[in-house]
């Protein structure tokens, strides 16, 4: 008979071996039969992602693994977010990103990546995924209490939307109160400067990073 480690330790397989099927099941048993609570399971998925990321960036495993492992978390997600909500335990964050791609962009496996690595390292992340336009980045900021915005450009063609983003955010008063980082393949940090975000994440470790030392934390 299974024990709650067994199930556990079979959850973070899946999440190691890139293998999403089956991974919300294996949530929902610990959760609803095996007693584990949702704070405790997002502490040991936190724990294993952490070791994936590090994985990656000493070159151990390639960058479709760690896109994998960010779809096994996401699966996961589904069954763990509405059962923190409802849980009267806090998740100890970091603190709280919205990440996604401008409106124009369908390409999301950057930001996807960021999100995983971020989630690694300990931020609660609200993605809202592709072709975002700025008054959806911060209508999730304000539902969601965030620290930080993340928006990421893959095309030159959508790097205007990044600055489009700040001045909305400038238009509604609301600049001071969320820090902006920008990335994507095209961006830079002259960019950032340029349209006067606070930072620029060149990939997922330096988003971090950034992220990290914009909220006090790096």
């Amino acid at each position: 008979m299974s024990t709650k480690e067994d199930v556990l330790n079979e959850l973070l397989k899946r999440l190691d071996e890139a293998e999403p099927e089956g991974a919300d099941e294996l949530a929902k048993e610990l959760l609803e039969k095996r007693g584990m609570s949702p704070v405790e399971l997002v502490n040991a998925l936190s724990k294993k992602l952490k070791e994936i990321g590090d994985k990656f960036g000493r070159g151990e495993i390639f960058l479709m693994d760690l896109v994998g492992s960010a779809e096994v978390m996401n699966s996961v997600m589904t069954v763990l977010r509405p059962a923190l909500e409802k849980s009267k335990e806090k998740a100890e964050y970091v603190g709280t990103i919205v990440i996604g791609t401008v409106e124009g962009d369908i390409h999301d496996i950057g930001q996807r990546i960021v999100a995983s690595m971020l989630q690694a390292a300990g931020f609660r992340v609200i993605q809202i995924g592709n072709d975002q336009p700025p008054e959806n980045f911060i209508k999730a900021a304000e539902e969601n209490g965030a620290d930080i915005i993340g928006a990421s450009a893959l095309l030159t063609t959508t790097m205007p939307v990044q600055k489009k983003l700040i001045e909305e955010l400038k238009k509604r008063g609301l600049r001071d109160k969320y820090k902006v980082i920008v990335g994507g393949a095209p961006t830079s940090p002259e960019w950032a400067e340029e349209i006067g975000a606070d930072g620029h994440g060149a990939d997922a470790t330096e988003a971090v990073e950034v992220a990290k030392r914009l909220i006090g934390k790096g």
